[in-house]
């Protein structure tokens, strides 16, 4: 890291060196980060940004899920939003701002209680609204940027911008946008909804959840993407693979479309189980399944 702006205006948040990434990732595996940063706001994150080197390889991590560390870990700076970019409120009588590190489920059962409707949806997605802007996130059949009227983003510079959704290109768990910039926060149109019919939906979904993923297990959630026109877990169970092990990943026998740390996986038995995975579909059906989860090794992100 460089000096500069950093030494002139003193950070407020915390910095941890060689901050081992398996205590903030859902599937409890992942070597460490050279440096990691939690900001105390985003104030605090532009500055932090601007006494970064720009050549630093740069990793933002919300709650960890949907994220694959190696096990030589991340040699450049994690950004941590979760429990720091946490502002949530609504602006207007149908609009909801939210920072990238808001959980999805929060942001759900806010909007509901406030009589707003549309997002119920995340209250199911083990993630942050970061993560869900940066994936279009979705379930049930409805997705992110359905709701996504601007977004605020922020550079290497920490330079904040505000942009619209015609400045990405969105489409199934793929969002690109301008080079270089991060999600911030996002304001959220939505459409105004009765309390209790929210809540009551909020819970008929995550029972649904829990009775078809093996929630309260170490997983990413779902490791591949459906392919057009059928589902990557009917393939995967097709294929006689639920169950299957590689050291202490396995295919769960709930959901065919989840890996489970049993506990002693490496992020070496995850990444090979997922190959053998991916091999044995495309040998049996000639699809080749193409991994939602984002993997992240050495100064990679």
């Amino acid at each position: 890291m460089s000096a500069g702006v950093g030494e002139r205006i003193p950070l407020r948040g915390e910095l941890r060196l060689n901050e081992p990434l398996s205590r903030h990732t859902t599937w409890r595996v992942g070597g460490p980060a050279a440096r990691f940063y939690r900001p105390a706001d985003a104030e605090d994150l532009a500055i932090f940004l601007q006494g970064v080197d720009a050549r630093e390889p740069l990793l933002w991590l919300g709650l960890g899920s949907n994220l694959l560390v190696e096990d030589a870990g991340f040699a450049g700076t994690v950004i941590q939003t979760q429990g720091c970019l946490n502002e949530l409120m609504c602006v207007g009588s149908e609009r909801l701002r939210a920072q990238a590190g808001v959980a999805s489920a929060k942001a759900a059962r806010y909007a509901v209680r406030q009589g707003l409707a549309g997002i119920e949806f995340l209250a199911g997605i083990p993630g942050t609204i970061g993560g869900a802007l940066a994936m279009n996130a979705g379930a049930w059949g409805a997705e992110t940027w359905d709701f996504v009227s601007r977004v605020k983003t922020i550079d290497r510079g920490g330079r904040v911008r505000e942009r619209d959704p015609e400045d990405f290109k969105v489409g199934y768990r793929s969002v690109q946008g301008p080079p270089g910039e991060w999600f911030l926060s996002a304001e959220l149109r939505l459409a105004v909804g009765d309390p209790e019919v929210g809540a009551n939906w909020i819970k008929e979904l995550l029972a649904q959840r829990a009775a078809t993923q093996p929630t309260g297990t170490a997983n990413c959630g779902s490791v591949f993407r459906n392919p057009p026109g059928d589902r990557a877990a009917r393939l995967i169970d097709s294929a006689g693979l639920k169950g299957f092990r590689i050291g202490g990943a396995l295919v769960s026998e709930k959901h065919a479309n989840f890996i489970i740390n049993r506990g002693d996986a490496s992020a070496a038995d995850i990444l090979a189980l997922i190959d053998h995975v991916r091999a044995v579909v495309e040998q049996q059906y000639g699809i080749r399944l193409v991994p939602e989860v984002h993997r992240v090794g050495g100064g990679q992100a």
